[in-house]
């Protein structure tokens, strides 16, 4: 089947605007039915109980003190701690039962006959299936609700301030009991909209998450009959992606018979030579991230302690250290030294294409290494100071810790951010301006261009909420952020990047590339934008978001399946190619990327995208399997090619090896499926049969984690989180090795000299 360039350009637009219009209208209809804060919580004589002020001022210390980064809020954050949604449910129901058996029988609810608890269980789920009516300001507690507030807020006054050292939570770990006790009334608030029912409805706000029986709380019917719905589209889209690969005519990349420039006949430009000093940075960012997730891997096993040190030097790490400080660390580090050598390598690529070196291209080059570094320094500076009680006032969200999971980082330092993406995307612009004026709009160089304007779009989303906003409607634009850059724009970019490099390479023509990239672009644009609508299923978001995102996150299965196809075409074009290809290292990792993209998006995402097992798994060690496979997996190692690919043609040849980056690249995808297979699945499908048997708080409960099973479970990380660090560190001297035998620059030549990579790049004609 021959589906021309324009064609796909076309039906390119027409899905983006297809989806622009649907998340632009549910933003609006969401923020319509977004669930109340009530002005006033009473008692059955009219005491007050919580205010709306003090659950809001209860979310701001839920940022401020980066509770996200420790537990989690209806199911969205850390999973080392509770979640705060389930736990306050669980909490509620326990302390209502208490308060019915002494009431009723005079005795504890653990000492009542069967029959007995069956009433007061009763009794309790008739407190709380109740109907929001719309426009009241004042929600009515019955006596057991009342009393189970008071109860649960002066346990988390216990565990939250003054300190816990079994949960991994330090004294002072909210500053004071005020504070504390507000953010146990916003937790409250979030278990209330879990188990009332929105007005004129059947369910509740949440959808009746989490599990919890007790508190009348079971799937729906809607979320069974969307999870088969979403099977049914699973085999279709499975066998569509297989047909469309089949059917349409899409180029794969071939060896023989294509002249391939060696890397010492390529210009190295003054640019591209400081392109390469992104590569050092991301190393040392990269050696950090590692050893913080070592850290935060057994802090599950020793929640005060860490091998002992404690006894040695008379300190709790905890208290120096804590898990929420370390994880905010960890993501934060992960996204700047995986987008530092995505950076690096959009600025390294114009040049080698196009043979076209702009004036002061490595001046600003190094303008934006330097503003890469303040807004990395400054805002993990900032997130430590705001987390010490360093930063007083409206500053503490502006300049200090944000507090939301992957946007941690102040205000300031994310507008940062975006400045560096619009420079970034103006000096790749100006780079490949030649190829600009050459190709037609759906050109290879426009989709790079397109990609990184699409990311810094995308990310202008965390702009829309401040700490006041509703927790719902910030968890609405957080994963605009978070889950379309990984879905949308960062899916887009990949395919152009790999595009550009196979182009680079001399394995495709450009012409042949850009039909491919743009077929792909298509699907993950249309499937991952309004995919990200399955994160809206559970935190307080209209219903409608449940066939959205049921459908569309089926239908992301379709890209990954043509990137599979593509990465095997590639595997199969490396295994013909002969000792002389000097690309082959490059070559490995952009197959490694595919493969842990089609299992840990592909395989585990859909997995854990089924609305019957997500409403069981959401929040447990199966998203943290998903989120490693695909994060690092993905598009970690594809950055790291791009690296390899950089220093491949940057490096003096005599000097080149690849003796380190192979040690490392096996290094990293052995320990990254021993880390995946052995040890943070297994917890997960463990914490999935909890969940399912028990209740989700039980599956997030300490009880749990510290279960016999779950411990050696913890203990099998070790291995694999050993070969991962060991990888690193042997590229991060690789990298300072190779430093220092880069080649001389030399400015380009004003011809194109025949079998350049220039020369067959610019020299096609736009049909």
């Amino acid at each position: 089947m021959q589906i021309t360039r324009q064609t796909i350009a076309k039906a390119l637009i027409t899905v983006f605007v297809f989806n622009l219009i649907v998340m632009g209208g549910g933003a609006i209809y969401s923020a319509q039915e977004v669930p109340p804060i009530p002005q006033e919580v009473v008692g059955p004589d009219g005491e007050t109980v919580a205010t709306q002020s003090q659950v809001q001022a209860g979310k701001i210390a839920f940022q401020k003190n980066s509770l996200m980064n420790h537990g989690s809020i209806l199911g969205n954050g850390a999973y080392y701690g509770v979640d705060y949604t389930a736990d306050t449910l669980d909490l509620k129901v326990e302390y209502m039962r208490d308060y019915y058996a002494q009431d009723r029988y005079d005795t504890a609810y653990s000492g009542l006959e069967s029959a007995e608890q069956g009433s007061v269980d009763r009794l309790v789920q008739d407190d709380l299936d109740e109907q929001f009516t719309e426009g009241a300001e004042t929600i009515e507690y019955s006596e057991a609700e009342m009393y189970a507030h008071e109860q649960v807020r002066d346990e988390y006054v216990q565990r939250y301030h003054e300190g816990a050292l079994d949960r991994g939570v330090a004294a002072d770990f909210i500053g004071s009991e005020e504070e504390a006790s507000q953010f146990a009334d916003f937790a409250l608030w979030t278990a209330w909209i879990s188990h009332t029912d929105r007005p004129g409805g059947d369910t509740s706000f949440t959808n009746e998450w989490p599990y919890n029986p007790a508190a009348g709380n079971t799937p729906t019917g809607a979320t069974m009959i969307w999870s088969v719905i979403s099977m049914v589209l699973l085999v279709g889209a499975v066998g569509l992606g297989v047909f469309l690969y089949k059917s349409v005519e899409l180029p794969e990349p071939k060896i023989k018979g294509i002249e391939i420039p060696p890397p010492d006949e390529i210009n190295l430009t003054p640019s591209q030579r400081a392109a390469t000093r992104f590569i050092p940075l991301a190393g040392l960012l990269f050696t950090l991230q590692v050893f913080l997730g070592g850290l935060l891997a057994h802090y599950y096993i020793e929640r005060h302690a860490f091998f002992g040190i404690e006894e040695v030097f008379g300190i709790h790490i905890v208290e120096v250290f804590p898990f929420a400080l370390a994880k905010t660390f960890h993501l934060d580090l992960g996204i700047l030294w995986i987008a530092a050598l995505w950076l690096g390598a959009g600025l390294f690529l114009p040049p080698l294409l196009t043979n076209h070196e702009p004036k002061r291209q490595r001046t600003f080059i190094h303008v934006l290494l330097g503003a890469l570094i303040v807004v990395a320094v400054g805002g993990l500076a900032g997130v430590w100071l705001g987390s010490h009680g360093y930063i007083d006032g409206e500053l503490w969200w502006i300049i200090g810790n944000e507090g939301l999971e992957y946007l941690e980082v102040g205000r300031l330092w994310q507008v940062g951010l975006l400045v560096g993406f619009v420079l970034w995307t103006a000096l790749v612009y100006r780079g490949f301006k030649p190829m600009l004026e050459r190709e037609s709009r759906f050109g290879l160089a426009h989709m790079i261009i397109y990609a990184g304007g699409s990311i810094g779009l995308l990310f202008s989303a965390g702009m829309f909420y401040t700490p006041e906003t509703n927790i719902v409607m910030t968890e609405f634009w957080r994963w605009w952020v978070v889950h379309m850059w990984v879905e949308g724009a960062f899916e887009f970019f990949i395919v152009a990047v790999i595009g550009l490099t196979l182009v680079s390479m001399g394995l495709l023509r450009k012409r042949s590339a850009e039909k491919a990239v743009a077929f792909q672009a298509l699907f993950v644009m249309g499937s991952g934008v309004i995919g990200a609508s399955h994160h809206y299923w559970w935190i307080g978001q209209p219903d409608m978001w449940l066939p959205l995102g049921t459908i569309f996150s089926t239908l992301e299965l379709i890209p990954l399946i043509l990137i599979l196809f593509e990465a095997m075409g590639q595997y199969r074009a490396l295994a013909t190619s002969n000792e002389s290809f000097p690309y082959t290292l490059p070559f490995m990792f952009i197959i490694a990327s595919g493969f842990w993209n089609f299992v840990g998006a592909g395989v585990l995402g859909f997995f854990i995208n089924l609305p019957i097992v997500n409403y069981y798994e959401h929040g447990t060690y199966l998203t943290v399997g998903h989120a490693h496979a695909a994060m690092f997996g993905a598009f970690g190692l594809l950055a790291l090619g791009m690296a390899t690919y950089m220093l491949r043609i940057s490096t003096i040849p005599s000097q080149w090896t690849e003796r380190r980056l192979r040690w490392s690249f096996w290094l990293w995808n052995v320990g990254l499926a021993v880390m995946v297979f052995v040890s943070v699945l297994p917890v997960g499908f463990l914490q999935l049969e909890t969940a399912f048997t028990q209740t989700y708080g039980a599956a997030r409960s300490l009880a749990f984690y510290n279960s016999e099973i779950i411990q050696l479970l913890f203990w099998a990380r070790l291995p694999g989180d050993t070969l991962i660090i060991i990888g690193t560190l042997v590229f991060a001297y690789d990298m300072v090795k190779k430093r220092f035998t880069l080649r001389d620059v030399s400015d380009p030549a004003e011809s194109l000299e025949e079998g350049t990579i220039p020369n067959r790049v610019m020299a096609e004609d736009d049909d």
